[in-house]
């Protein structure tokens, strides 16, 4: 299974995870059996609020899951529409990420409970 982490600067696995999936300037993609992990430029950071198309931002890399601090309904929609499941990942590290993501507890995101917009009032769980 290959999991994406949306991240500002390519860390490795000591990145840390960004808040908005499709304007993060990197995706941290990792092999959950093997622990290899790949950065991918975004190639969709220049987009519309609610315009943008997530699936072509991981560069035509397949991935099955990504963990994100915050999500627009469109862009989850297109992710599940594509048989890509979205997770709200906790703060911290993509490491700190893997191990819940692992044992399960992180809460998969749902239609109704994405963000709504870019600004400071936007109604995001995070």
């Amino acid at each position: 299974m290959k999991v994406c982490f949306p991240v500002v600067e390519n860390q490795g696995l000591a990145s840390q995870i960004f808040n908005h999936f499709g304007s993060a300037p990197e995706f941290i993609v990792v092999d959950m059996v093997t622990s290899e992990f790949l950065s991918i430029s975004n190639s969709d950071t220049v987009h519309q609020h609610g315009a943008c198309n997530p699936v072509a931002g991981l560069g035509g890399h397949h991935v099955d899951a990504i963990v994100v601090g915050g999500i627009g309904g469109g862009a989850l929609h297109k992710l599940n529409s594509a048989g890509i499941r979205a997770f709200k990942a906790n703060d911290g590290l993509i490491s700190d990420n893997i191990e819940l993501f692992k044992s399960g507890t992180l809460q998969e995101y749902l239609p109704g409970h994405t963000c709504g917009g870019h600004g400071h009032s936007h109604g995001c769980s995070h």
